[in-house]
């Protein structure tokens, strides 16, 4: 085909008019258009492919020297790139909080690219900033539920932010931390404060040792970034340990007070709604008073669970978070919105002024831009997409698929606690749950043996599991995840389990029948499969015998 052409007029034929309808570009936007799901299920190949061998489609460092035709280039990110993707669409990938998406927005990805919006300022969106306040403020009202004249107040006041957008989850939880360090070490009288004089400043003013984050074990790896972007130092994340999950409110309170009779302060406590490994909740509701007694800002991550607030039926699971000074929320989870779109959510209009920045060229003072109050500065208009999606499916639309969701994940529970070659690791709260792949032999050898046989049986288990889930990730029928857990049920020694995210409509039971099966005749076919079973009766002999 020969090379493009190097001329002002091709540039702006590649500027202004899409491909003729028989190229190849155009033939992939119509199949994506007509059926993506038969798109993905063609393209989207499940051979074993090694990272190492698609390196080397990319790995030349220099930029090409001349353009290439864009149905060539298209046909290149078929074989390339399309082939060795992730068919997160699939029904049964069920391994991460990644689903397939509604179809509509293809379309509305064009027109969101096409128009190209900055939300940083109005000067470069206009009509995306009034929609972006909009969305922030039906996401607090979800949350918090305050009255039409508080939003008549709030929502477009240049002087006040309901939220911010984000790309997702880790810069909400950083914007968060952000605004509660900023305000706690606020100005005051002969100090300018932390936004201004510094953290070493701050400590001195206020005659602080450190500040302090308190979590759970369960609290997402973001929060590790925050403590460490915002200065405050990795040693200073109070990650408590939780046999049971969740955050237990009287250890936080111990721990916190602890903290603080040593010098330090207590910044915020962080609860969790809907953990990442096992979609557990914290008790929102009594971590509210346990900050509200350190005198701490209380931040709730539920970029996960935020969207069970949809639901009329499960919504209390997530009890107190209205007590939250602050809440993340992922819409490209639960809220089936493209990557990336996350939010920050602040209880209080005035907290975002903590961190508000101005700058003549383009933050002015007295603006509505949301630029000034967020962490990123130039930022696509992904709250069209959260906007409309808002709108296509409803209220009662996302209850729906939530509700729907939740039932699946306890039927799934419920398949596995059936199945003589299961155990259940974690029960689901929302639609995530773990378990492990364990012989019946095993099973009964756990309920009799010492501490140490135990051990010896639980890390032969652990080999079974990461054998089992490498094995059905590369056959590419199928994806499960795999995490390690502390469970009560084995005396706190860490195992290795599956990890199910049932978030995708799509999925059907028999789907899942189907996985379960699939692991069971990968691990029969396996070694260790016959060690732990003859490990198992040795112990049980040996038990028999005592």
């Amino acid at each position: 085909m020969g090379e493009a052409q190097v001329s002002l007029k091709h540039l702006f034929r590649v500027f202004t008019k899409p491909e003729h309808k028989d190229s190849k570009l155009a033939q992939i936007e119509q199949h994506l258009s007509d059926n993506i799901m038969d798109f993905l299920s063609q393209h989207v190949v499940t051979k074993k492919t090694s990272l190492e061998e698609i390196e080397q489609d990319f790995s030349l460092p220099s930029v090409p020297e001349s353009p290439e035709f864009v149905s060539s280039h298209a046909e290149s990110l078929l074989e390339k790139l399309v082939a060795h993707s992730v068919n997160t669409y699939s029904p049964t990938f069920i391994g991460h909080m990644t689903s397939a998406l509604p179809y509509f927005h293809l379309p509305l990805s064009k027109l969101l690219v096409g128009l190209n919006q900055n939300l940083v300022k109005i000067e470069t969106s206009k009509a995306f900033t009034p929609l972006e306040r909009q969305v922030l403020g039906m996401m607090h009202n979800l949350i918090y539920d305050r009255n039409d004249a508080f939003y008549d107040q709030y929502l477009h006041s240049a002087r006040h932010a309901l939220g911010a957008f984000c790309s997702g989850g880790t810069i909400a939880n950083i914007t968060a931390l952000w605004v509660a360090r900023n305000k706690l070490l606020g100005p005051q009288q002969g100090f300018a404060g932390v936004a201004r004089s510094g953290l070493a400043a701050a400590y001195r003013h206020y005659n602080i040792g450190n500040l302090g984050v308190i979590c759970s074990k369960r609290g997402h790896y973001s929060l590790s970034k925050a403590v460490d972007s915002l200065g405050i130092g990795r040693d200073q994340l109070l990650s408590l340990p939780c046999p049971a999950q969740t955050l237990d409110p009287e250890d936080a309170l111990r721990a916190g007070k602890r903290y603080q009779e040593e010098g330090n302060k207590v910044l915020a406590i962080v609860g969790i709604g809907g953990t990442t490994e096992t979609g557990h909740v914290d008790p929102l509701d009594e971590l509210a008073d346990v900050a509200k007694e350190l005198d701490c800002w209380f931040h709730v991550d539920a970029a996960w669970g935020g969207a069970t607030l949809f639901s009329s039926n499960n919504r209390d699971k997530l009890n107190g978070i209205a007590k939250a000074d602050s809440v993340t929320i992922d819409a490209h989870k639960q809220m089936y919105v493209p990557m990336g779109a996350g939010m920050a959510i602040f209880k209080d209009p005035e907290d975002a002024n903590a961190v508000r920045h101005h700058a003549q060229y383009i933050l002015r003072e007295g603006s509505k831009d949301l630029g000034a109050t967020t962490l990123e500065g130039s930022r696509n208009g992904m709250a069209m997409m959260v906007y409309s999606t808002l709108h296509i499916l409803g209220r009662r639309g996302y209850e729906l698929i939530i509700d729907q969701n939740i039932e699946k994940a306890q039927s799934f529970a419920a398949m596995i606690d059936a199945h003589e070659d299961f155990a259940l690791s974690t029960a689901p709260t929302l639609s995530l749950l773990t378990y492990r792949i364990c012989p019946p032999k095993v099973q009964q050898a756990l309920g009799q043996a010492s501490d140490a046989d135990k051990v010896r049986l639980n890390q032969k288990v652990d080999r079974l599991v990461v054998g089992v889930q490498k094995a059905q990730r590369e056959a590419g029928k199928s994806f499960v995840s795999r995490t390690r857990l502390e469970c009560p049920s084995t005396n706190s020694q860490a195992i290795t389990v599956f990890r199910v995210v049932l978030a995708n409509p799509l999925t059907t039971k028999n789907d899942l029948q189907n996985i379960l099966a699939e692991q069971v005749e990968i691990a029969k076919g396996m070694r260790i499969w016959k060690e732990l079973n003859k490990l198992a009766d040795q112990i049980l002999n040996a038990s028999a015998s005592v």
